[in-house]
């Protein structure tokens, strides 16, 4: 039996769940303007993807890389829901 895309399909849904309260908490403490974080912590993961040869570790980074770039388009979102008053306003909004 062959558990790699088992391994790599719970730790996929894992990481895109925990994203999701890090967008929202991000958004709310700093604001739409701290995208460039998941843009570093992106490119960061896509470096260390590439040099780590266990195949597991390198597909969990890459996971990893792209839930961050897919984040930054999910900040820009979760603005909108909190101008929308869908989600309260936090002190990284000024105005």
């Amino acid at each position: 039996m062959n558990f790699i895309g088992l391994v790599i399909g719970i730790a996929t849904f894992l990481i895109i769940g925990l994203f999701h309260p890090i967008v929202i908490k991000t958004e709310y403490y700093f604001g739409a303007k701290s995208w460039w974080w998941f843009l570093v912590a992106g490119i960061v993961f896509v470096i260390l993807s590439i040099m780590v040869k266990n195949v597991i570790i390198s597909t969990i980074l890459g996971v990893i890389a792209f839930s961050s770039f897919w984040s930054i388009l999910e900040l820009r979102q979760q603005s909108q829901r909190v101008d929308k008053g869908w989600f309260p306003e936090g002190p990284g909004h000024k105005k």
